[in-house]
């Protein structure tokens, strides 16, 4: 568990410029009409909308930001949400829901490949119309997106067209297939494929810092509104450091939580083969996670340089700064060697950092939120109502410092086992994690999961925050029938207020 959970006191004066803040915008909210065009339907044109800068990473867990200074520095200047999900810890699902705001029931997407998962699914299901550039574009923002799209995607794709596939909806599109190596990639730099060799000016990362601050500059220079997302690949493995990053931290080795090369109690059938971790083992966990705190360096100098090219084009106070990853990452905790996957804390509890207008300095939200809370918070945040098709919930009034009423009482975890490892970066030996296809509910004090295979898993986290006692076999029939109903409604909800109410607890 990161973060304390009781809210500190609000400062008077910046609840009420929120509040200011707030009702202007509820003068200038744009509404998206039933043919997708768009409507004004108060202040004029010339109203300002916020920027948004969303820096995406990937595989990124709570251990690393200590060693990201300019991220420290964003939590200082924003608001952290302490108690955010991924619907799923793996790279493809993830995504879906960030981008469309849908649970992975509803975008079709549960894996990286196959028939359930990868870009295949994800276009399948027309996934594309329903994430958030689309929607921000028709509302007059420019719109850019670049490095990491959706497993599988290739840069030469051409989906029917006469050149390499652009989706609707994106100004700016730089986007890569395979850039895990962060050398020799292609890029679709806006329907071109570029190649790009081995040389350190091609490091992956940096060359999306490049074309993020341009995109900036252009946006400056044309006066428009703007959202972008730079989805970095780091610190995904392999980890590849900037070449000015290999010989820093030197020594360094992993964290050792309460959790560490320990066994769980009355753990799930799958937990068998895990066994105590070896010296050898240790060392490979230690190397392992001193490449990803030296590949994230490089992230963390692109989110300096993005702030002070904001500062530069007079747009900082102007513009929502948000840091976060796809998921989580275990390294040893339950035994588990290096992966995902899991429902556990140290794979789905990840960071998310905002900064920006009105919103209060060095706070700590600790309402449950989720990943499918994104797609609606870029709307709002840009005055278009998000459509009642999402899942998620606006983040807004959390980040700004107010109150929300009748907020969720647990988040949703659907995960699939893989059909195939084939072209999967996920793919990993069982010791690392590889559960069967389970659904689980997190609340603000206990984790639930549901195995397809009839396994349970309950942990009190007041009580055991490591998730180190399954205590399922303890629970009565009515407790037991109580968590069964709330999970099975929130698979099945569809749109907000279903989720929402799916979401209510028993008692």
């Amino acid at each position: 568990m990161f973060g304390s959970r009781r809210r500190r006191p609000r400062v008077l004066a910046a609840l009420c410029a929120a509040l200011a803040i707030a009702m202007l915008a509820s003068c200038n909210r744009t509404v998206n009409t039933a043919d997708g065009a768009t409507s004004d339907t108060g202040a004029p044109p010339s109203a300002a909308k916020p920027n948004i800068v969303y820096v995406l990473t990937d595989d990124l867990a709570w251990n690393l930001v200590k060693y990201m200074p300019h991220v420290q520095q964003l939590r200082k200047k924003g608001t952290t949400f302490t108690d955010f999900f991924a619907t799923d810890s793996l790279c493809c699902p993830s995504r879906s829901s960030l981008l469309t705001g849908q649970y992975p029931h509803n975008t079709g997407v549960f894996t990286n490949n196959g028939d359930d998962g990868g870009y295949g699914a994800f276009m399948k299901n027309h996934n594309e119309e329903k994430t958030f550039g689309p929607a921000l574009q028709r509302a007059g923002y420019r719109t850019g997106f670049m490095g990491k799209y959706i497993n599988g995607y290739q840069p030469g794709d051409k989906h029917g067209t006469d050149k390499p596939y652009v989706p609707s909806g994106w100004d700016e599109w730089d986007v890569a297939g395979d850039g895990y190596k962060e050398y020799d990639y292609e890029l679709n730099e806006n329907g071109k494929v570029v190649p790009y060799g081995d040389a350190p000016k091609d490091y992956l990362t940096d060359v999306l810092s490049e074309r993020a601050t341009s995109f900036i500059g252009s946006s400056a220079a044309a006066k428009k509104p703007f959202l972008l997302e730079v989805a970095t690949f780091a610190p995904h493995g392999p980890s590849t450091p900037a070449p000015r990053d290999e010989d820093t931290f030197p020594g360094l080795e992993a964290p050792q939580t309460d959790a560490y090369d320990k066994a769980t109690r009355d753990a799930p059938k799958w937990h068998n083969i895990l066994t105590p971790l070896k010296p050898k083992e240790e060392k490979q966990i230690d190397r392992k996670f001193a490449k990803r705190v030296r590949s994230v360096q490089a992230v963390d100098d692109m989110i300096g340089r993005l702030g002070k090219t904001l500062e530069d084009k007079g747009l900082a106070d102007d513009t929502y700064v948000v840091f976060g990853s796809d998921n989580g990452f275990h390294m040893g905790e339950h035994r588990l060697r290096p992966g995902k996957q899991t429902a556990y804390d140290t794979d789905v509890n990840v960071p998310l950092v905002v900064a920006g207008p009105d919103v209060p300095a060095g706070e700590e939200v600790s309402q449950l939120a989720e990943n499918v809370d994104m797609n609606p918070t870029f709307l709002d945040l840009a005055g278009v109502d998000p459509p009642s098709t999402v899942d998620g919930r606006s983040l807004s009034d959390l980040m700004h410092g107010r109150t929300e009423k009748e907020w969720r009482d647990a988040v949703l975890v659907e995960h699939h086992h893989a059909g195939s490892t084939k072209d999967d970066p996920d793919a990993a030996p069982e010791i690392t994690g590889n559960p069967p296809t389970y659904a689980a509910m997190r609340t603000d004090d206990s984790l639930y999961v549901e195995y397809a295979d009839g396994q349970r898993e309950f942990y009190a986290l007041d009580s055991d925050p490591e998730q180190l006692t399954n205590r399922a076999a303890s629970l009565s029939a009515g407790q037991r029938a109580a968590l069964h109903r709330t999970l099975t409604a929130l698979q099945r909800c569809k749109g907000a207020e279903s989720c929402q109410d799916a979401s209510r607890t028993d008692g």
